[in-house]
């Protein structure tokens, strides 16, 4: 009985540590986990081991009584034999468990991973073992200083410092279910930016991604980009004269498709949740189109071509349209391009084009964009702006410039500051035009801005913009030609 029973160990350990190999042989397990489930195993054969002692010292201690054999002898042994595979069953059980939770086999459930530093935000992004549940907190915080020196008014030579953007939430996926919800707490008030559901599927072999919520559109390649990744600290001329009413942000539905070396979409949205109607009056209903091709994609860069449209139903509750963008930097409102009010207006559109490329660490973008006002007492009228830029990383990176978007995303850094480097060094200039002349008393603006932006690591940057700004206008508190500088500093972290 003795060889018996260890035979039956030897078996029983081999079981189980050949029920722990086969699925370790199909999925890939780490060293720590390989470490645990060995040490696991030991456990269980030392106890399956004490089982056997057990039975052994039983056996030994019962009187050998040398017999005939009983008829039913033949199933004494089964009873242990049963206990043995008992306790195997046991532990093979408790190891598939394991293994299952380890290699995402277990239906999504089980324990889970977190990783840092993702696209460039500092946050973590938490996930279940086989991925189908992933969270990330989402934020970021944009703090400025300003200054303006130089006008003939005293009114525009003025210093300020903001929180441009204060932003708190959080995104994440259920298999291809995705959520995104963000409030920003900037300018003393509270307003959602981000807040919808998405989800992601191939069409027509494409893949591509759908959107109902409030959402930031695709306008233009700035307009399209979360403005902590632009390159400067305001939005070019082309996006912010080109803009509808409801602005960059807006709620309803979005489709985006993407293919190797091309992306389209298209959007309906009202008004967003931060400036949607009280009930007395319907939204303005914004439709938009965006389209860019890549004619030459290689390892060194790409050359960029785009285009955007959009149509606009004007709410009755918007009596007028008198938008002046700012020309230099957000926190002085003096300095803008003024033209007359436009009084009820019903409709608009506007439409855009993009032509610019990266090569190895230099990027150029130029844009225009154009946007005529109808309105059911005046003429129509059409505002234009247009703007190009080029940069240079200094220090050898790819720019943010993404050929999958024709959008500003993340720099990579080489070597961040936070690891004893240099952090990663651009250099960029762009000119801004704005023409309202075809508006009643429209004026005219031009923005010369020269940036340096200091990436310290993946998402913590210093931006630092001179801007040469002139004005002319014919409305307004600050009429005739005026010259000025304005400067500022950004710090910034995205998580």
């Amino acid at each position: 009985m003795k060889h018996v029973s260890r035979r039956l160990l030897m078996a029983g350990s081999a079981s189980v540590l050949l029920g722990a190999l086969a699925p370790l042989h199909a999925q890939q397990v780490s060293n720590n986990d390989l470490l645990k489930l060995v040490k696991q195993q030991a456990a269980e054969i030392n106890d399956l081991k004490k089982r056997l002692a057990a039975v052994e010292a039983h056996e030994h201690d019962a009187p050998q009584v040398v017999t005939t054999p009983p008829a039913n002898a033949a199933t004494q042994p089964v009873a242990t034999q049963a206990q043995v595979q008992a306790a195997i069953a046991e532990s093979r059980a408790s190891e598939l468990a394991l293994v299952q939770a380890q290699t995402g086999n277990g239906g999504g459930s089980g324990g889970g991973n977190a990783s840092w530093g993702k696209g460039g935000e500092a946050g973590p992004v938490f996930s279940s073992d086989d991925g189908f549940f992933t969270f990330k907190p989402d934020g970021r915080l944009l703090v400025d200083f300003t200054s303006t020196r130089g006008s003939s008014y005293d009114t525009r030579n003025i210093n300020g410092s903001q929180i441009s953007q204060a932003r708190l939430g959080g995104e994440g996926t259920i298999g291809p279910l995705g959520y995104h919800v963000e409030a920003d707490f900037a300018g003393n008030k509270v307003s959602l930016r981000q807040a919808y559901m998405s989800y992601e599927t191939q069409l027509w072999g494409l893949r591509s991604k759908f959107y109902v919520g409030n959402f930031l559109k695709d306008l233009g390649t700035e307009g399209s980009s979360e403005q902590a990744r632009t390159p400067f600290m305001l939005r070019n001329a082309a996006v912010t004269v080109g803009e509808p009413v409801n602005s960059f942000f807006g709620l309803g539905a979005q489709m985006k498709v993407y293919g190797d070396n091309w992306h389209y979409s298209l959007s309906v949205t009202g008004n967003s949740p931060s400036s949607s109607t009280t009930g007395t009056s319907s939204d303005s209903v914004a439709y938009l189109t965006r389209a860019h091709w890549n004619p030459i994609k290689g390892s060194d860069g790409f050359l960029h071509v785009g285009a955007w449209y959009w149509y606009e139903s004007i709410s009755s509750g918007v009596t007028s349209i008198n938008n002046t963008p700012a020309i230099a930097l957000d926190y002085n409102a003096n300095l803008a391009v003024s033209a007359s009010s436009i009084a009820n207006p019903s409709q608009d559109h506007g439409s855009g084009y993009e032509l610019g490329g990266v090569y190895r660490g230099f990027w150029a973008i130029g844009e225009y964009g154009k946007r005529t006002i109808d309105s059911h007492t005046a003429d129509s009228v059409s505002r234009h702006g247009s703007s190009f830029a080029a940069g240079w990383m200094i220090t050898g990176e790819k720019p943010g410039f993404t050929s999958r978007s024709g959008s500003w995303g993340a720099v990579k850094v080489n070597d961040p500051v936070t690891s004893g480097g240099w952090g990663a060094w651009e250099l960029a200039a762009r000119v801004d035009h704005y023409d309202y002349t075809d508006a009643p008393r429209g004026g005219l603006g031009q923005g010369y801005t020269l940036g340096v932006n200091w990436y310290l690591n993946d998402w913590s940057r210093l931006m630092f913009n001179y801007i040469r700004w002139h004005t002319d206008n014919k409305v307004g508190s600050f009429q005739g030609p005026d010259w000025g500088n304005s400067f500022g500093i950004r710090t910034q972290v995205v998580f």
